[in-house]
């Protein structure tokens, strides 16, 4: 299944604005409500629809990315990730863009369906936690201190190489990209 829009327009939790509403809109709507009414993120250091844009094969490329959640200093401290399938599907695309984000890279990274989660650590691929319970505060994201050192270019080539191969993997079979939404640079 693809994101496809629903023809109406919704009020973003976190800025306010008017957003179109999809099919996959409701469920980022959801996880950041969670993270600000639940886990103490502060409204005003989550960011929707982050894209991670890198160049590949002679072009400018952007995977969006459901949330961001920066530290005091505006600094990345954790990706979330909306999947319509089994979130342990989508660890090595979440750890890529983790890994490669321009802003970054990203220490942790979180998978969700929002029924279940995986946390991990961008730098290993350590499994931090399962289940939607593992969704770290944001006092605790920010104690866990993940490491995230940025990567030789070589690394980052193949991890370019491996977003890219997973978010594209679809795209020709099915609608060419139209059903992706677009990022925030």
């Amino acid at each position: 299944m693809h994101e496809e829009s629903l023809g109406n327009v919704i009020r973003d939790y976190l800025t306010g604005e008017e957003v179109a509403e999809t099919s996959y809109e409701e469920f980022r709507q959801a996880l950041a409500k969670l993270l600000v009414e639940e886990k103490g993120y502060p409204r005003d250091r989550l960011k929707p629809k982050v894209g991670v844009c890198f160049p590949i094969e002679g072009k400018d490329y952007t995977r969006m990315v459901d949330l961001l959640a920066v530290d005091a200093d505006g600094n990345p401290l954790l990706f979330i990730i909306f999947c319509s399938g089994e979130p342990g599907s989508y660890v090595r695309e979440a750890l890529a863009a983790a890994r490669i984000y321009q802003g970054g890279p990203v220490p942790l990274v979180a998978v969700t369906d929002t029924h279940d989660a995986v946390l991990l650590e961008a730098a290993t691929g350590r499994e931090l936690g399962h289940g939607m319970r593992a969704l770290p505060s944001f006092t605790e994201a920010m104690a866990l201190n993940a490491p995230a050192a940025a990567l030789p270019e070589d690394a980052l080539a193949r991890e370019r190489r491996i977003l890219f191969a997973y978010s594209e993997f679809l795209a020709d079979g099915c609608c060419q990209g139209a059903c992706r939404p677009t990022a925030h640079k």
